[in-house]
């Protein structure tokens, strides 16, 4: 995606933006997202920016599905997913997500030009 800067979070986890605006992040442990086996918080968790809480609900209501959110992200227009769970998503539902990411998080003149150069698919 164009105009995409990564920075570093405080365990030097990739944090990616587009204009300042982060819109996909790698976590550090946090109690809200454990284990409901071990308690033991998980290591692996990436932050994704959403569309819209119609888009995160769809996303995380199948609870087979590797999304998820907690509490913590409650009113946050993202979807929480593990690293070790990425290969359930196929390779072009992940650049969808991505895009979308992107997307949310871009100017609209950012957003308008890379819609125009890379329509939709249907």
């Amino acid at each position: 995606m164009p105009h995409v800067t990564v920075d570093t979070g405080t365990a030097d986890n990739p944090i990616y933006q587009v204009g300042r605006k982060s819109f996909v992040f790698f976590r550090n442990p946090r109690p809200d997202a454990t284990d409901p086996e071990t308690g033991e918080r998980y290591d692996d968790v990436i932050v994704v920016w959403v569309g819209s809480e119609a888009d995160k609900q769809a996303m995380v209501q199948d609870e087979a599905s590797p999304y998820f959110t907690t509490p913590h992200f409650g009113g946050h227009p993202s979807v929480l997913v593990r690293a070790s769970r990425i290969g359930e998503i196929s390779r072009q539902e992940l650049a969808e997500i991505v895009q979308d990411a992107w997307l949310s998080q871009a100017s609209r003149r950012r957003a308008d030009a890379w819609l125009r150069d890379h329509p939709p698919p249907g």
